[in-house]
């Protein structure tokens, strides 16, 4: 497995290494051992499917004690995967990275404790899948909205479908995002 620093520290690219043969393709997806950068355990596994293209999702986190790292990936189709520095104080705090994962690249993203994160689709008929390293927890589940002027992702798209959760999610100034760095 390849890891690839994004330009926010602690984010980063996961590319498998692919063994194909006439018969198809294998490769591992995760490795403790083969990935010391990502120094979590991952706990839950989730599994979504979007119908369309143009399907926006985000940017959600998790607050407080029940926050979440992610490694997510992409088994049909393709997305723009995006993660958002949420850290109060962080020298990247409201800084964003993009990269686009697919079933094709097989490029995975790992998006530490700490981010929001979404993703828009850029074709129909994508499944996105992503460990964490806490449980889900409701009372904890929280969104910022994807086009919040202070951040700035750029999503490539001008009218998303979007479920009213998202529709209706507050600014960053106005959320209770808790997240601050430490050094």
């Amino acid at each position: 497995m390849k890891v690839i620093d994004t330009r926010i520290k602690g984010v980063y690219i996961v590319e498998p290494q692919v063994f194909g043969d006439n018969r198809g393709w294998f490769m591992e997806s995760y490795s403790k051992i083969k990935l010391p950068q990502i120094d979590c355990d991952f706990v839950q596994d989730n599994h979504s499917y979007s119908a369309k293209k143009g399907v926006l999702r985000g940017i959600h986190f998790q607050n407080g004690e029940h926050a979440q790292a992610k490694l997510v990936r992409v088994a049909r189709g393709a997305v723009l995967d995006v993660a958002v520095d949420l850290r109060k104080g962080s020298p990247t705090y409201k800084q964003w990275v993009a990269v686009e994962l697919s079933a094709e690249n097989k490029r995975q993203l790992f998006i530490p404790r700490g981010f929001g994160h979404g993703f828009v689709t850029l074709t129909d008929d994508v499944e996105f899948l992503y460990k964490a390293d806490n449980y889900y927890d409701h009372e904890s589940d929280r969104s910022i909205r994807y086009d919040d002027p202070e951040i700035g992702v750029d999503w490539g798209i001008d009218n998303p479908l979007l479920s009213d959760k998202d529709k209706n999610a507050p600014l960053l100034k106005d959320s209770d995002c808790s997240f601050t760095y430490n050094k």
